[in-house]
């Protein structure tokens, strides 16, 4: 339950302001939110078992060494929280692609939200969270955060246009990335 509780929470802020959230209010200006978000977590489910599998594999093999390991998520956690505040954008293209995807809603929003999580901080901090938790509780929390986020992101899109205050969105997701960094720091230290 911890690192379902855990993962839900980490990348439900690893997504907000992210360019998947922009797809997501992109997409959903073309297709049923439903639909949309169905789409977003089919491909979410798969991006994040596979990113499970190698946090696993990598705690596996350096067991003797969770120090070390808790240290390097702290810093690569500290890393996130810069990608936070450097932000993502959703170029024109990308905006234009999105809207006038052809076929499948499901197949539109599924493929393309599986292309643009692969090596996204998302997954990173996935593989990041599976190198010291359970890796049940970490796919489904970090599948539940991602869509919960992305299904604000529609939602907000809906009810508030494109007015979304990003400053407040990116600063408050990259403290939260540091405090988490700096907690796993301190517990790779022995600190805590």
């Amino acid at each position: 339950m911890y690192a379902f509780l855990l993962s839900t929470a980490v990348i439900f802020v690893a997504e907000l302001g992210d360019k998947s959230q922009l797809m997501a209010m992109t997409f959903a200006t073309r297709y049923r939110a439903r639909d949309v978000i169905l789409a977003i977590t089919a491909a979410t489910a798969i991006v994040h078992l596979a990113s499970v599998g190698i946090g696993v594999a990598i705690g596996a093999s350096f067991s003797d060494y969770q120090g070390t390991i808790s240290i390097v998520a702290g810093i690569a956690f500290l890393g996130f929280a810069a990608w936070t505040l450097r932000g993502d954008e959703l170029t024109d293209e990308e905006a234009q692609k999105a809207k006038n995807s052809s076929g499948a809603a499901l197949l539109a929003v599924g493929g393309a939200f599986f292309l643009a999580e692969l090596g996204d901080k998302t997954m990173l901090a996935t593989i990041t969270l599976a190198t010291q938790e359970g890796w049940f509780g970490v796919w489904i929390g970090s599948t539940v955060g991602m869509v919960a986020a992305d299904a604000l992101a529609i939602a907000a899109g809906v009810l508030l246009g494109r007015q979304l205050p990003e400053k407040v969105i990116k600063y408050g997701a990259a403290a939260a990335f540091v405090v988490f960094g700096a907690l796993l720091i301190a517990e790779g230290a022995g600190w805590l």
